[in-house]
């Protein structure tokens, strides 16, 4: 068989790990975060989300600003790590 359907054929399998996977990085930053910024929640909800925008903010900022932090699960986690922190800041400063 082709690699190329092989491929196809476990898209889904794919698809749900890196969901798991991205879920995470987004927990983990969210409470490294939150600890950083002396904001420590045990609500896993808020962390997830905090983790998973300052995964956003951090994949989107840090190369505009010339970081480059390598791949693989450790560098995502620092990544959105640093992300969840700027926006921690940002939104302390404006609320």
């Amino acid at each position: 068989m082709p690699p190329a359907k092989m491929r196809a054929h476990n898209a889904p399998e794919g698809v749900a790990v890196h969901i798991v996977y991205v879920i995470l990085v987004g927990l983990v930053a969210g409470w490294l975060a939150g600890i950083l910024m002396k904001a420590p929640s045990k609500d896993l909800l808020r962390n997830l989300v905090i983790g998973l925008v300052g995964g956003l903010i951090g994949g989107w900022l840090l190369p505009m600003v010339g970081l480059s932090i390598g791949g693989g699960l450790l560098g995502s986690i620092v990544m959105a790590t640093l992300g969840a922190v700027i926006l921690i800041a940002v939104l302390r400063a404006v609320l």
